[in-house]
């Protein structure tokens, strides 16, 4: 019962959404309710919903000034000079652009961490987006790919859990997983060619000498009427800031506080700018937060009701017992999907121990299973996954919608699972 439940819970957020009905946020919050009451929780939602808000509460303090900090930035004209110079590197041809998009992506995903990912590449890109025209559903589909294939890293969280699920290191776990990886990377590289090369046919290579003179009189424009002169104190700031958050020195909300705090006082000393400046992005601030603080009560109901425990038991008894050597492949090829069901924890820590010791059972060795789950599962799909809050960062930033933004580039991520899959097979990484 309570599967069925957890499972009609997904299904019918996923159908507002998709389709537009209702909004996220409003889908996030009363769709698990409802079925929240259904299960017979009670007067149980309540804590089950605050416990689900303090899990994502750091998370949601740290992407609401995190969205301040750059937005502070894009207003103190840091990204300028870059956006220029990249304008005349890619010439004003969206194929370069979009490659570009895809290969910065991928090095700045090097850290590990979806939101900061999203945050740095989308707010370099996105100004250069919008000036040539294109279409912002290829910026934020373009670094999900690249994200969310590095995202296999033995640092990222989904090869983490793996590893401390099954008690294996990367050597076990991941050196064999390398080869597909780096298919992976390809795969997305072609994607990205592919898609700018579509962008290109519709708008073409524009005259670069037109395009820069424009950025550059709107850039002179800005600068002689509001925008501070801190051009080398802001970028030694966001250097510091992003080392800090490869570092860990502090937590990443107290790290954002306290650099969008300084950065405010030394660009905007007037206490009329500073209000003015928070009030200009209070808008995207709201926006992106409130999603993630809906999240935090959609899994806490999903957890709290055992939903998602019932859920992974189902989907394990599914499997029959003559097609069990097709277990690595099948949580391959599911792997991507399911993000868009279980999160990371539940999917890691709940669904994985149940298939690796069903694999077991079956004499197959469990670290294959690992492997193969790694493939996809809120890697290749947690920059597309409702469960996570860093899809929110990444579609709140880029401005468009969650729902567009599925449909657009879920051929493009699950084909890389698949393009992963065949390659970890032909190389042994995992068997059949």
């Amino acid at each position: 019962m309570l599967a069925l439940l957890g499972y009609l819970t997904i299904g019918v957020f996923l159908f507002f959404i998709m389709t537009k009905r209702l909004s996220v946020i409003i889908s996030l919050v009363l769709v698990p309710i409802v079925f929240g009451l259904i299960s017979g929780a009670g007067t149980k939602l309540g804590p089950m919903m605050l416990d689900g808000l303090q899990k994502v509460a750091p998370t949601g303090i740290m992407v609401g000034f995190a969205v301040l900090y750059f937005g502070l930035m894009m207003d103190a004209g840091l990204f300028d000079p870059i956006i220029s110079r990249m304008i005349r590197m890619v010439k004003g041809d969206p194929l370069k652009v979009v490659i570009g998009t895809a290969i910065v992506t991928m090095l700045v995903a090097l850290d590990g961490e979806g939101a900061s990912t999203f945050m740095i590449t989308i707010s370099a890109f996105l100004p250069l987006y919008k000036r040539l025209g294109m279409n912002p559903l290829i910026l934020s589909g373009v670094v999900a790919l690249g994200a969310g294939v590095m995202n296999i890293a033995p640092w990222g969280g989904p090869t983490a859990r793996a590893m401390t699920v099954l008690h294996a290191d990367s050597v076990e776990l991941f050196n064999p997983v390398l080869p597909a990886m780096l298919g992976g990377i390809i795969w997305v590289l072609f994607s990205a060619f592919w898609l700018g090369k579509k962008e290109r046919a519709r708008l073409g290579i524009m005259d670069v000498k037109n395009l820069y003179g424009d950025v550059m009189s709107e850039q002179a424009a800005a600068i002689e009427g509001k925008r501070p002169q801190m051009f080398w104190f802001n970028a030694l700031l966001t250097l510091l800031l992003l080392i800090a958050l490869v570092m860990a020195w502090l937590p990443m909300p107290v790290l954002f506080i306290v650099a969008f705090v300084i950065a405010l006082l030394v660009n905007y000393p007037k206490l009329r700018d500073q209000q003015e400046r928070l009030t200009n992005h209070a808008g995207n601030v709201v926006m992106v937060s409130t999603m993630i603080f809906a999240a935090g009560i959609f899994t806490g109901i999903l957890t709290g009701t055992k939903m998602i425990d019932a859920m992974a038991s189902s989907f394990v008894s599914i499997i029959p017992a003559q097609h069990a050597e097709l277990l690595p492949v099948l949580v391959a090829i599911t792997s991507m999907p399911l993000s868009l069901v279980f999160t990371p924890d539940a999917y890691y820590f709940g669904v994985l121990p149940i298939i690796s010791e069903t694999a077991v059972r079956f004499g197959m060795d469990s670290i294959e299973v690992g492997r193969a789950a790694i493939l996809g599962q809120m890697t290749t799909g947690f920059p597309l996954s409702p469960l996570t809050a860093s899809t929110f960062i990444l579609v709140g930033l880029s401005g468009v919608d969650l729902g567009e933004h599925q449909r657009f580039i879920f051929k493009w991520a699950f084909a890389t699972t698949i393009v992963m899959t065949i390659i970890a097979l032909a190389t042994g990484a995992i068997s059949i």
